[in-house]
């Protein structure tokens, strides 16, 4: 099959794929001949060019920053379903570590790899994830192909949105990178039920002796899919409260604890008879800086509050926003923003077309996302689409305020109860005197150093460069005025109207 992976009839469907994912960027339809695959037409695009397209455009159907409405309906559609691998293929990667009645029919088939249930000699049930065969090497070679081909892309895009289309490739490369080792897998899947132990939602116990690098062994945890109507009617399940767990949850991870899973789409999340949540399927599990966390809760919060200025802020310090973007240019944005916070009886469309025509408006202003806050968006719009399936009028990002208000103390580092914190702080009492003391002594001495953050540099650079630049032609023009009185007294009026321009330059500076 790697043969296969450089073919001239492969190679283009890929370059006519990212040439028109950037040509939608620029809402354009064409470029030179090539006009852009018809929205009806791109899931078969994909498809067709296998599973590392596949997870890429699972990461770009959340960017409405990027696509129009009827191309983000299509990527929607795009699951992570493939056929089985063949039986031979399947020999190459299974290794038998004394399972009992392995089931050679796998019962979930993902781009990646598929999942097969056996038994231990305990008779223990468990579910085995099984790497598919070669995988590593098509992705690896799928990500050179998509590498070379943005350098040529990327002189059609300026500063802020080349810094965002690279930020989506470079963490997509690096993620599905990491989704075909299984032993990642286990390792993520480890840290998760370390750091979630005390939570209500059951994850899969893991066997770290009999898994490896091909397959990932783990106990198979029976449920239905949060999708499936059928059961979730027949068992009585209370879906308002295992939305409001998932909610919860997700609140959790995302903005309490800063590590959380980042594909909850329906395959991966269950529910058991008892409606307990069951999440599955840890390949995409991702850390959140305390820095960007922060800010996060402060962007809600604001929202929350209608504080434009601290909206407008946090924007700015999680580089959603360039530094030098006019404050008057981003007010119609927020107000849009503020609208959604503050909107009760919103439809699920009305909701989701509103949120497109905000999107749209970014635009308008160099605007970019860290590589964060893109699976913070995945995820949650998975999370709301899940919630607006079962209830009309759920609304995603206002539901999770009350939630997030009663735990900013915890979000922000602040202890359970009084005594906590008061041992906390007479601990830190010594070194906060020597802050202090510290302090005092660079105001006096006038050492006290300013932090900026990159885009703000990057704006004082770009606006020095700029100055520079004018200054240095100015000068020119002066120079010229001289050079050419010292060749041809005669061209005196020339010579002064170099010199003039170049003074002009010079006074009047943009």
């Amino acid at each position: 099959m790697t043969k296969n992976l450089y073919s001239p009839l492969r190679i283009y469907k890929i370059f006519h794929l990212l040439l028109t994912f950037y040509l939608l960027i620029k809402r354009r339809e064409s470029f030179l001949f090539i006009k852009n695959i018809k929205a009806n037409k791109i899931t078969s695009y994909i498809n067709y060019l296998g599973p590392s397209f596949i997870k890429m455009a699972q990461v770009l159907a959340t960017r409405s920053d990027f696509f129009p409405p009827n191309y983000l309906n299509e990527l929607k559609k795009i699951h992570d379903n493939l056929p089985p691998m063949s039986q031979n293929e399947l020999e190459k990667v299974y290794e038998d570590k004394g399972f009992i009645n392995f089931n050679q029919t796998p019962i979930a088939s993902a781009s990646i790899g598929q999942v097969h249930e056996a038994f231990l000699k305990d008779g223990s049930k468990v579910a085995i994830k099984i790497r598919r065969y070669n995988i590593d090497k098509i992705v690896k070679t799928d990500i050179k192909i998509i590498s070379f081909l943005n350098k040529i892309f990327k002189p059609l895009f300026s500063h802020y949105t080349k810094n965002s289309i690279e930020a989506v490739i470079s963490e997509f490369a690096s993620t599905i990178i990491k989704e075909t080792s299984m032993r990642i897998e286990l390792s993520n899947l480890k840290k998760f039920s370390k750091i979630y132990c005390d939570s209500n939602i059951i994850f899969p116990k893991y066997y770290e002796d009999i898994s490896n690098d091909n397959m990932l062994v783990m106990s198979f945890e029976e449920g239905f899919r949060f999708d499936d109507r059928k059961n979730i009617k027949k068992f009585k399940i209370d879906i308002k409260k295992a939305i409001n767990d998932l909610v919860l949850f997700y609140v959790e991870q995302m903005l309490i604890k800063g590590y959380f899973h980042a594909d909850p789409h329906p395959g991966n999340v269950f529910i058991n008879k008892n409606s307990q949540i069951i999440l599955l399927d840890f390949g995409m599990v991702k850390s959140v800086s305390n820095e960007t966390r922060l800010n996060i809760i402060s962007l809600l919060r604001a929202a929350n509050e209608q504080n434009y200025e601290e909206y407008i802020t946090a924007c700015k310090n999680l580089g959603i926003s360039a530094y030098e973007t006019p404050t008057t240019m981003l007010a119609e944005f927020v107000e849009q923003i503020f609208d959604i916070f503050s909107n009760d009886s919103l439809s699920k469309t009305t909701m989701q077309n509103l949120a497109f025509e905000v999107m749209a408006n970014t635009a308008k202003f160099p605007f970019k996302l860290p590589t964060e806050a893109i699976y913070i968006l995945r995820a949650s719009a998975i999370i709301e689409g899940l919630g607006t399936s079962y209830l009309e009028n759920f609304n995603g990002i206002k539901d999770i305020l009350p939630i997030l208000v009663k735990n900013i103390p915890r979000a922000v580092g602040a202890k359970e109860t009084l005594v906590d914190t008061i041992f906390d702080e007479l601990q830190e009492l010594p070194q906060n005197l020597h802050y202090i003391k510290t302090s005092f002594h660079k105001i006096s001495s006038g050492q006290i150093e300013t932090n900026i953050s990159k885009s703000q540099l990057e704006y004082f650079k770009k606006a020095i460069d700029e100055k520079v630049a004018e200054l240095i032609f100015g000068l020119i023009l002066i120079l010229t005025s001289f050079f050419i009185l010292l060749v041809d007294k005669d061209l005196k009026f020339i010579a002064t109207a170099f010199f003039i321009a170049g003074v002009l330059r010079l006074i009047y500076k943009r």
